[in-house]
């Protein structure tokens, strides 16, 4: 999995400190300077969601404005998981 967060350029994991992924890390990549694709991070598994944010400094501080789960339980192995990613990417 940390390829793929490298590769597609995901920030460190960092607390969610905005109660919106309880007890979860998450990372994020921008699409733009309000939308952001999340993984979360829950003990081993991995949740990508794509989000609305005023702006980057308020992931992980504010619940974001739109949150919708794209993937549950991401494994990188399977296609169509990687299809959902790419989409978003590209």
């Amino acid at each position: 999995m940390e390829n793929v967060l490298k590769y597609y350029e995901f920030s460190d994991f960092i607390n969610d400190e905005s109660g919106t992924f309880l007890d979860s890390e998450i990372s994020f990549s921008e699409l733009n300077s309000q939308h952001f694709l999340i993984f979360e991070k829950k003990d081993k598994i991995f949740n990508l969601y794509v989000s609305k944010f005023g702006s980057k400094k308020e992931i992980g501080l504010e619940p974001p404005e739109i949150l919708e789960k794209l993937v549950e339980n991401y494994d990188k192995s399977l296609p169509e998981h990687r299809v959902v990613l790419r989409k978003y990417l590209y």
